[in-house]
């Protein structure tokens, strides 16, 4: 049975910060603020749906920060969900929120209501990038935050931004090597993305900052999901998903509608690389056989002109995403 969201977005309301890369609004693709029988009819048309079970579903509030937003809101919300929690429609609830508006109060009424995984937006554990974006939190308050949520029995998620204002590749992987020490079960990635309205807008347009090529994005991606990889932690998402929104109001950054597909691609092609040139077979999955191959044969070009002659075969066992070398 494959695990999936039945998401339900609550926009900026709940956040008290306007944070460098943030239109909301664009992110979410809406602005309507959800009431409790849309969560209801959310939930009861993604259950009816699922009418051969294929999916195991878990509710997850996004698109602000859920535990800032009005307090009685929040609740109500969160009673429209419980009972599918209850009678084990939903396996739980998950929600995303900002590292300093956490506390025990706050995780004992979510506990109570049935949520089981708290996302936080961290963004990076760089204490100058969060204040030369307006984040209004500190790395301490991230370290703070994800140990009450472990300690309290939440699984832990924690998401980062790469390429953000004032960062750099040393600054992100050193964001990434803080994640690791703090033990959550899941990260997402989201490479900075330059959207119109903005404060990194602005500063693009002043030429006062440029965030990274989609080119330097899908590589230091590719190191840093093998890293999380490495240390058993889950990256359950690489970008922002794919919006018309989102491409209309795109200045500049990282954004490729299928990100997450050309990282694996580089990752690979990285895994093969570190073999030495010649013969080999190579057995993937026969789903992931684009990714291998990379855009537009790209990786296989590359590979054949480093000296790799590979053969590559199909073993169904291994995940979409793995590849073996002999």
């Amino acid at each position: 049975m494959r695990k999936s969201n039945i998401s339900i977005f609550v926009p900026h309301i709940g956040c008290p910060q306007k944070c460098s890369f943030c239109n909301q609004n664009t992110i979410t693709g809406q602005t309507k603020a959800p009431a409790p029988q849309d969560v209801v009819d959310t939930v009861e048309t993604a259950l009816k749906s699922n009418k051969d079970n294929q999916y195991e579903y878990e509710i997850a509030f996004f698109g602000g920060s859920f535990t800032a937003i009005d307090r009685e809101y929040m609740v109500s919300l969160l009673e429209a969900a419980h009972p599918y929690v209850e009678n084990g429609s939903v396996t739980g609830i998950r929600i995303s929120t900002r590292p300093d508006f956490i506390d025990k109060d706050v995780l004992s009424l979510l506990k109570k209501y049935g949520v089981t995984a708290i996302e936080l937006g961290a963004q990076s554990m760089s204490n100058t990038v969060l204040r030369n974006n307006f984040r209004g939190h500190t790395a301490d308050d991230v370290r703070k935050a994800s140990n009450m949520i472990r300690k309290n029995g939440f699984e832990l998620g924690l998401q980062m931004m790469t390429g953000l204002y004032t960062s750099n590749r040393g600054l992100d992987v050193a964001t990434a090597r803080e994640f690791v020490k703090l033990k959550p079960k899941t990260v997402r990635i989201y490479p900075t993305v330059v959207l119109k309205g903005t404060y990194l807008a602005t500063l693009f347009e002043t030429g006062k900052y440029t965030p990274p090529s989609l080119k330097k994005t899908i590589a230091l991606c590719a190191e840093l999901v093998a890293f999380f990889e490495e240390h058993d932690i889950e990256v359950i998402r690489v970008g922002l998903h794919s919006s018309k929104d989102i491409k209309d109001n795109m200045l500049a950054g990282g954004y490729h509608e299928c990100l997450g597909e050309l990282v694996v691609s580089r990752m690979m092609f990285n895994r093969i690389m570190q073999t030495p040139p010649g013969e080999h077979e190579v057995y993937i999955n026969e789903k992931s056989i684009s990714k291998l191959l990379g855009n537009k044969r790209s990786n296989i070009n590359t590979l054949r002109e480093e000296g790799y002659k590979l053969t590559i075969k199909y073993n169904n066992a291994l995940k979409p995403n793995e590849l073996r070398i002999v």
